[in-house]
């Protein structure tokens, strides 16, 4: 089991190179971040946005930037779209978010004709590196679905239990989250929990972990659940919170970047290929561990060792 970014970059040392491309690539963050990864030997990259800005940027940091690797595009919407193309047409083997609106990619991303799709709800998933926990949380979803419904629950499930696979947690325990442990009927939020945990334990989920409903604190603390009397396989030991809005998932992973320093990662599951999504005011480093993620991710794809779980209705 992988317990901590470092131990994603000593897995990918000895797979295969992977390219990227990255959509709107005039920053400062993204650029030492592609560049790292170039010089760890884990990706090579192809720059897509504006030549001149890209340029300025690089001298300015001291970036040793490949004239060759930028294909020039000043505009946004325009750039997504040319890097979505390069990993559409496999020049490119992950997509990247640059420095632009998360909807403004997600629309190049979801595009019926020329985008990513592959008929599987798509979805996102921040890692957390927690040194609290000693361990990484998966937090989903915090980007991409602005307020699921339980169907698109489910899918969100599955798509953070593939990512757990991934990082070699073989049966993650997934916690549905709300503000309250019981059902109330005037929280929508928590009859969708208990409906997910009923169709976890009839086996719908072939064998998955689910419970809820669950409040952060009794999801990942013993202490908490065990004070609160609360019992069950997931209590306080969630792997995957699985966060009733993208408001909750949003304000969550960013209170652990800026109210603890806290390390991160985030990418988006069920396109064709993986996407790294981040915030643009991420650091340089949750970039990195980002791009070490979606590494890791092509490779386990290319190998075949993990698949996608089903739902039975």
């Amino acid at each position: 089991m992988i317990t901590k970014f470092d131990e994603v970059f000593d897995r990918i040392k000895s797979h295969p190179k992977k390219q990227i491309a990255v959509a709107v690539a005039h920053d400062s963050t993204v650029l030492d971040a592609v560049i790292k990864a170039e010089e760890l030997n884990i990706t090579d990259y192809i720059l897509v946005g504006d030549e001149k800005k890209i340029l300025d940027i690089s001298e300015e940091a001291g970036f040793n930037v490949k004239p060759n690797k930028i294909y020039n595009e000043p505009n946004n919407l325009k750039a997504v779209d040319m890097a979505v193309a390069l990993v559409k047409s496999n020049r490119a083997d992950i997509l990247m978010k640059g420095f632009v609106n998360t909807d403004d990619f997600l629309r190049g991303v979801l595009n019926r004709e020329n985008g990513l799709r592959t008929g599987k709800i798509m979805s996102h998933v921040y890692v957390l590196e927690s040194s609290a926990l000693k361990r990484l949380l998966f937090i989903t979803d915090g980007s991409v679905n602005i307020f699921p419904d339980l169907e698109t629950k489910c899918s969100i499930i599955l798509n953070s239990i593939y990512l757990a696979n991934v990082f070699e947690i073989d049966k993650p325990k997934v916690a549905v989250t709300t503000a309250i442990e019981l059902a109330n009927p005037k929280m929508p939020s928590t009859i969708d929990a208990s409906v997910l945990a009923k169709m976890s334990q009839r086996g719908q989920f072939s064998g998955m972990i689910i419970d809820g409903p669950l409040a952060l604190d009794n999801a990942i603390s013993p202490w908490a659940a065990e004070h609160k009397g609360i019992g069950g396989p997931v209590a306080g030991r969630a792997d995957i919170i699985v966060v009733p809005s993208i408001e909750a998932g949003n304000m969550l992973c960013k209170a652990h970047v800026y109210l603890t320093g806290g390390n991160l990662a985030g990418v988006v599951i069920g396109a064709s290929a993986p996407i790294v999504l981040t915030s643009r005011a991420d650091t340089s480093q949750s970039k990195l561990n980002s791009i070490a993620t979606a590494v890791l991710m092509a490779n386990m794809e290319r190998n075949l060792s993990i698949k996608f779980g089903q739902v039975h209705y």
